[in-house]
């Protein structure tokens, strides 16, 4: 069946002006001012008069099993539902454990990666976790990287008093392993690196580059606006051509005291004239958000919700005054490329995905399409996951 887009103000993320799109076999098939349909009998037709397109979201940091746990068995966060997803925009997902590798596995989050693309989103995952020597499922980094197919990269984590605190030694044969599984498989076989508040920050990573020949774009610092200083430091990296990853639910005005909105960091980025092309914004949804008092003991513990990116779409647009192109490339292009997803994902273009979302003039997300079919309509969900009510 086809599906023809009609009178859309497209952002690619590039302003493409009003356009047409016409969509079959999950694919894009064409992009036009006005598109001839006399021929094509079976077609579905969405007027998207005064509505805005944009790629969908391509979210690198998720905890598709759940997360959490450092409150006790009962904190442990539930796993994701599909249109918690389909909802908030993402058409494109990445899975990663969290603290808890004991009760979470990799085998588990493979299998959730694998049910979430059978109900039509992109799944995909790290092997790894916080502990180190790391958690895998074939008991080595690069087997899960080459031979499984959902696996991309791996995951680690530095600067937390929840990490097992990897020397530059083992962190670099980490990271080479990685890198080589990627080059041998054509994935991206990039290294995550979940970053806490220590003050000891980007401090290994930097030195892991200074002192290797790993070069600086094969790790994806996170949560880099945590604090002031991974936000100064992450800028630096930025600076020698690493990638960074921002949290759009970490926000000093939704009570994170400390650190700085991923909308403030792309315009301090944009005041230094730093190249933001490579900072891409995930939500950490469905992780938990454990909060410490100075003697690292929990005092409080909330969910991360998926809500945030749009939020941070619409600051970065109606309160940052940056335009809808600028606004769109960390949420989409950039983790597309990161990620190694780029032929497919990131872009309205020819012969890629149809992921795409359809907003009204409020920014709020009034269809939501993956791959072709239309997950959210009028905002109501069309399609819901195998066990959802």
């Amino acid at each position: 069946m086809f599906t023809l887009v009609k009178n859309a103000n497209v952002y690619a993320p590039e302003a493409l002006g009003i356009k047409d799109i016409l969509v079959a076999a999950g694919k894009i098939l064409k992009i036009e001012s006005k598109i001839d349909i006399t021929n094509i009998a079976d077609i579905n037709i969405v007027d998207a008069q005064g509505q805005t397109l944009i790629p969908g979201f391509v979210d690198g940091h998720v905890h598709l099993i759940g997360g959490g746990g450092e409150g006790g068995y009962h904190t442990r966060t539930p796993e994701v539902l599909l249109s918690h997803l389909t909802r908030a925009g993402i058409t494109t997902v990445v899975g990663l454990l969290g603290t808890d590798s004991a009760t979470r596995h990799n085998e588990s989050l493979y299998a959730k990666a694998k049910a979430l693309t059978t109900e039509g989103v992109s799944a995909y995952m790290f092997t790894g976790g916080y502990k180190v020597p790391t958690e895998t499922i074939t008991q080595s980094i690069q087997r899960d990287i080459v031979f499984i197919d959902r696996v991309i990269g791996l995951k680690t984590a530095l600067s937390d008093h929840r990490s097992s605190q990897p020397t530059i030694e083992e962190l670099s044969r980490m990271a080479s392993e990685a890198r080589v599984a990627g080059l041998i498989s054509g994935k991206c076989g990039r290294v995550v690196v979940h970053l806490g508040n220590s003050k000891k920050g980007f401090g290994r990573l930097f030195e892991v580059v200074e002192q290797s020949d790993i070069p600086v774009s094969q790790f994806i610092p996170t949560h880099v606006n945590r604090t002031e200083l991974l936000a100064e430091q992450g800028m630096e990296w930025l600076k020698q051509g690493g990638f960074v990853d921002l949290t759009a639910g970490i926000n000093p005005d939704k009570g994170a005291t400390g650190s700085v909105k991923a909308s403030t960091f792309l315009t301090r980025c944009k005041t230094q004239n730093i190249d933001t092309s490579r900072v891409c914004i995930s939500s950490d949804g469905n992780g938990s958000v454990p909060i410490f008092n100075e003697k690292r003991e929990l005092i409080g513990l909330k969910v991360a919700g998926f809500g945030s990116l749009l939020y941070q779409l619409k600051e970065m647009i109606q309160v940052e005054n940056m335009s809808i192109t600028e606004a769109v490339i960390p949420f989409t292009q950039a983790p597309a490329q990161c990620l190694g997803l780029a032929s497919d994902k990131g872009e309205i273009s020819l012969g890629k995905d149809a992921d795409f979302l359809i907003l009204d003039k409020k920014l709020d997300i009034q269809h939501t399409f993956a791959k072709g079919v239309c997950h959210i309509k009028d905002g109501i969900a069309q399609i819901k996951g195998t066990f959802e009510d």
